[in-house]
């Protein structure tokens, strides 16, 4: 099956793609193109999916580059392949053929370019993550490498909708805490439950930092399982485990 790659004319020039789970390898609840280093999947299997985003990027599977992702505000910048994986949940590079990867299953995987100065990036952004800094962090990063944030578009592939996407009071809070403004990312639920908008809090942040550009794809991991794997749906399921997308931009 051949793969399915999304892309977003803003990022263009730059090779770049959000990556669906068509046209992998993988089989039972893996099945298609999980990534996921990290999952129960056969390291053989998810090898082969590796080589075949390779392909699609123009890279050898080595220049596949990713972090050790924990949440966190950390953006790193490299220039190669990585011996070790550091924890962070950003990467950002000036060095062509490398292909900066981040890996989701319902939080955003955000891919930055600004094609004037030669300067990419890619962040992966869960709630926790985005409420601590991580796009901002990797709009610096990439400042620091002679972007400029005027110049930046970023795009977020497929996350979590509102819809899919219900919390609890305690999580209301949190954001609260962080701004009262925060209340127009959440809808009414059943009883004490809401519903949090993730990838309209990531458009927020980004357009609020002064990049050229924001959008999200407006792709919905929970709901459309035959193209994304999705966390919260494997639990909802009760499924033992779950694919990872793999999204990647290469100068």
């Amino acid at each position: 099956m051949t793969l399915e790659i999304l892309t977003a004319d803003s990022l263009a020039p730059v090779r770049h793609g959000f990556f669906t789970r068509k046209g992998g390898a993988s089989s039972g609840v893996f099945a298609g193109l999980n990534c996921g280093t990290g999952s129960t999947d056969q390291t053989e299997i998810v090898a082969i999916n590796r080589q075949r985003v390779a392909k699609a990027m123009g890279v050898s599977v080595d220049h596949l580059v990713g972090v050790h992702q924990v949440h966190s505000a950390d953006a790193v910048h490299v220039d190669g392949p990585l011996a070790h994986k550091p924890e962070a949940d950003a990467l950002v590079t000036a060095t062509p053929g490398v292909a900066l990867t981040v890996l989701t299953a319902d939080c955003q995987p955000v891919l930055f370019s600004d094609p004037e100065a030669g300067v990419i990036g890619a962040a992966h952004a869960g709630w926790k993550g985005a409420q601590a800094g991580i796009l901002e962090a990797t709009i610096d990063a990439m400042e620091a490498l002679g972007a400029a944030r005027a110049r930046i578009h970023a795009v977020i592939g497929p996350s979590i909708s509102q819809r899919a996407y219900e919390v609890g009071p305690e999580f209301f809070d949190i954001f609260l805490t962080e701004d009262m403004e925060n209340t127009r990312f959440f809808a009414g639920g059943d009883g004490d439950r809401m519903h949090f908008d993730l990838p309209g809090y990531g458009l927020s942040r980004l357009r609020a930092a002064g990049v050229a550009s924001a959008e999200w794809t407006r792709h919905c991991t929970y709901f459309d399982a035959d193209r994304f794997y999705s966390y919260r749906r494997t639990v909802h399921a009760k499924d033992p485990d779950y694919g990872r997308l793999i999204s990647a931009i290469v100068l």
